[in-house]
């Protein structure tokens, strides 16, 4: 056996060899200028780095979800092979003779060879983005080659080194994948909502219309083709932007079951049409952050796979806006996770108009900035009450942590608004920064925080924005809050 092993090596390292020469014997145009600055340029993963900001400033909230991952997938591979993978190994790396002197760095490593942490780092950041975003994954994964074989071509890793290097990036991507969904699973825990008996059953999908907004964060991608395997039958309408409502609507009207996948505000309208159609409602979580859904307690399209299969649903709490002047954008409208008047919304009108010139990122920050530099706290009435106010936050339910705007709740089937109020006075930065250090349910002359079942809201200045779901439209002048409780019924496995 150990004549056989040692037979192998022998083999794999003359191939090996035979093949590094091979390279450095080949002459290609234009290689000797650009590979090794690509090589250069992924030193200590900057040029990965780099990408990465470039998708968040650039990209969807999809494509901003991809760039994490694919950060993180670097950086798993990269403490794997510089701790464990070249000290197990302690390859030396090749000697140089035959490799052109303009090829090779100026510096030479002084690390292992075995396996390569350039060639780990350029396919785990490739790969990590395209498991999430296969649009950028194409454009990613020609230049993580061309950094794999430029450790060939300068003669400082073997082929063996960047094969070996390149697979374990990849392992480290599918690895990080695995893990988020753990996580984001892990934050979906039940709640004690009501059981909604009499919910049909659907073990293949029929009766079930699924529309799926394809300019949500991660529509389309892995818990979308979960849908199509498990729920065969079901119908799938895609769509996007202005056409999502009206798609909603008609789907709500014709089926037995109505679905959704996108984000929460997707979610939003999907409610809308399943309240007016009177419908059990389906929902595959398909956006950045899925608030509404981990909060009921599903961790993903199996879930709610499962739920359909089975026939089991809850009944959720629901929060209504109603005007009762007649202006504003839109008559009554509905809210699974928050509403709020005052910086919020503002924040959110100014990164909406800036986010499709600049980026979302960049966008929020310059909103954030606007917002505390400028704005005014809102002059209106709160049951009877003249108010000044920095925010007027309305939550679905009883949310935790301290500060005007939580964001977690234990259930959706409380039936209660969490009114977390801000005072006006002085800036909004120190006083949104004071209140968030208050607990909730807390009395202080910066915030107020209590449970009520409704609320009339009067007085409103025209053209105040309000914001509900992360959705924006411009509020009435007096509108009423209701918390109205088992008014969904959503399916949830047991």
């Amino acid at each position: 056996m150990a004549d056989q092993e040692l037979t192998w090596r022998g083999t794999v390292a003359r191939w090996d060899r035979g093949l590094f020469d091979a390279v450095a014997r080949r002459h290609w145009p234009g290689a000797d200028r650009v590979l090794p600055r690509l090589g250069r340029a992924a030193n200590h993963g900057v040029l990965w780095g780099g990408a990465a900001v470039a998708i968040t400033v650039l990209g969807s909230p999809r494509a901003r979800r991809a760039a994490l991952r694919g950060i993180g997938s670097l950086a798993l591979a990269s403490a794997t092979i510089n701790t464990v993978g070249k000290w197990s190994v302690r390859r030396p790396r090749p000697v140089l003779d035959g490799v052109p002197v303009l090829r090779q760095p100026a510096v030479p490593p002084r690390t292992t060879s075995f396996p390569s942490g350039h060639s780990a780092s350029a396919f785990a950041f490739a790969a990590g983005v395209a498991l999430e975003s296969p649009g950028w994954g194409a454009v990613l994964v020609p230049v993580a080659a061309s950094v794999a074989f430029s450790r060939v071509y300068t003669g400082v890793h073997y082929p063996s080194d960047v094969a070996v290097g390149s697979a374990l990036g990849v392992a480290a991507a599918f690895a990080v994948r695995r893990l988020a969904r753990e996580a984001e699973r892990a934050r979906a825990v039940p709640g004690d909502e009501r059981p909604a008996p009499g919910v049909p059953a659907l073990p293949d999908g029929e009766g079930l219309t699924v529309v799926v907004n394809t300019a949500s964060g991660t529509a389309g991608s892995a818990g979308f083709d979960v849908l199509r395997e498990r729920l065969p039958k079901a119908e799938i309408v895609e769509c996007a932007g202005e056409e999502l409502e009206a798609e909603l609507a008609a789907a709500a009207a014709r089926a037995e079951v109505l679905g959704a996948c996108g984000g929460d505000g997707t979610v939003n309208a999907a409610a809308t049409a399943a309240l007016r159609a009177g419908v059990p409602l389906a929902l595959f979580p398909g956006g950045t952050l899925n608030h509404f859904a981990l909060d009921l307690g599903l961790g993903g399209a199996e879930d709610t796979c499962r739920a359909i299969a089975e026939g089991h649903a809850v009944r959720v709490s629901v929060g209504r806006i109603t005007p009762t002047d007649g202006s504003g954008d839109g008559g009554t409208r509905y809210f699974l996770n928050n509403f709020s008047i005052g910086a919020y919304p503002e924040l959110l009108r100014h990164r909406l108009r800036w986010a499709p010139r600049i980026g979302g990122g960049p966008a929020a920050v310059l909103a954030a900035w606007r917002v505390l530099r400028a704005e005014r706290p809102v002059r209106l009435t709160l049951a009877g009450r003249p108010r000044s106010v920095w925010l007027l936050f309305a939550g679905n339910g009883t949310y935790h942590g301290t500060g005007p705007t939580p964001r977690r709740r234990d259930g959706v089937g409380e039936g209660l608004l969490d009114l977390r109020l801000v005072h006006g006075g002085g800036r909004p930065g120190p006083r949104l920064l004071a209140a968030a250090f208050t607990g909730p349910l807390s009395r202080s002359p910066l915030h107020v925080a209590t449970h009520r079942h409704g609320l009339r809201v009067e007085d409103i200045p025209p053209g105040t924005p309000l914001a509900y779901d992360g959705e924006y439209a411009k509020a009435p002048g007096s509108l009423v809050l209701a918390a109205l409780p088992d008014a969904l019924t959503v399916y949830r496995p047991r």
